[in-house]
């Protein structure tokens, strides 16, 4: 068995974690810059890999061992830990840990977005461009996240786009489109309230523009899980999306912000990945 850790995901100093697994007798590896935990995972010789850290050392993680007989593990400790949460993993070390020493383990699907891996969610629009801010602020946190949703929020013009799901194409102008193999981006906003990471397709919500005075009821349905009962949110299901924008710009996969041409195409991939779940 092998800890990865990442000793700067979230808040807080991940030192006390290293320390307590580490005098429990257990490997324990901590990553020194971005990408070391798809590596390390992926020439780890021991059979069963615990990420501990958020959706992107998840990601990384999982990266690393999809497709093989290696079983993925979850210490959440990140600022959002949206996989963690819908597979019902809790933010309890002491209970996150018995899972990951469990035999518990689930077959959830994988998804590629124009090649790269995502786990939980992916998505173009306004999310995505809140990702790359909150990463060039270089803070942590949901308070800084929050910040940067409101600033970001105020400026933001809708993109128009080009939607085709398994043949079906549409045009519609969006203020984002998520596409989610779990139900939401993290702390409980439920993106994609319908989507299981184990039913072989995914579950796609295109919210379009809507007026400032409806954000609390909007917040409050994503954190309830019933956003799709917006008459401004529309949701779909599909095994192969193409989204198609005007020009390129930011995209988001498992909290992590990229940069990306005009297409994204996106695809399922079923019982791709062992888990350990409660």
């Amino acid at each position: 068995m092998l800890f990865i850790v990442n000793p700067i995901s979230g808040k807080g100093s991940k030192s006390e974690i290293v320390m307590r697994l580490e005098s429990a007798g257990y490997k324990v590896v901590c990553t020194q810059y971005p990408g070391e935990a798809e590596v390390l995972a992926r020439e780890a010789k021991e059979k069963r890999i615990i990420a501990v850290g958020g959706d992107g050392t998840v990601n990384e993680v999982a990266r690393g061992i999809v497709g093989t007989d290696k079983i993925l593990g979850i210490i959440p400790r990140g600022s959002g830990d949206g996989l963690a949460l819908h597979l019902g993993i809790s933010h309890d070390f002491n209970k996150a840990l018995d899972t990951a020493l469990g035999d518990n383990i689930r077959l959830m699907d994988a998804a590629k977005v124009n090649g790269r891996f995502f786990f939980s969610v992916c998505g173009v629009g306004i999310d995505a461009l809140v990702s790359k801010r909150f990463a060039d602020s270089g803070k942590r946190g949901l308070v800084n996240y929050l910040e940067q949703a409101v600033k970001t929020w105020i400026d933001y013009v809708p993109e128009k786009y080009t939607i085709n799901i398994d043949g079906k194409e549409w045009e519609s102008e969006a203020l984002l489109i998520t596409v989610g193999n779990s139900d939401q981006w993290g702390n409980g906003a439920k993106v994609t309230p319908l989507a299981d990471s184990c039913d072989g397709i995914l579950d796609i919500t295109v919210a379009q523009k809507f007026p400032s005075f409806e954000i609390p009821e909007l917040a409050y349905r994503l954190m309830a899980g019933n956003v799709n009962k917006n008459h401004h949110v529309h949701c779909y299901r599909g095994k192969h999306i193409v989204i198609t924008r005007q020009s390129e710009g930011p995209a988001h996969v498992d909290g992590e912000w990229f940069n990306t041409g005009t297409r994204l195409e996106i695809d399922i991939i079923p019982s791709a990945l062992k888990v350990l779940v409660p």
